[in-house]
């Protein structure tokens, strides 16, 4: 896929596993759908369009998956 501008209406959001990895999220009021996309550098690797109600599931299954505690302190070696 070619270049496309960054979303008006969203946000980017930059992957920790690779270099120039990013995840794209644009809000098209034309098809009422969501999209997020995953950009390797200048090139589109992968897309899914969501309606509303996924976007809401989405949002679920991500609150479900984040750490309830935090992580354990180690103490300091001295």
């Amino acid at each position: 896929m070619t270049v496309s501008p960054l979303p008006r209406v969203g946000a980017t959001l930059a992957g920790r596993d690779r270099s120039g990895r990013t995840l794209r999220i644009a809000r098209h009021a034309e098809t009422e759908r969501v999209v997020l996309s995953v950009w390797q550098d200048q090139t589109c690797v992968a897309t899914v369009r969501l309606a509303p109600e996924d976007v809401a599931a989405l949002v679920g299954e991500l609150a479900r998956l984040l750490p309830q505690d935090p992580p354990a302190q180690h103490p300091r070696a001295g």
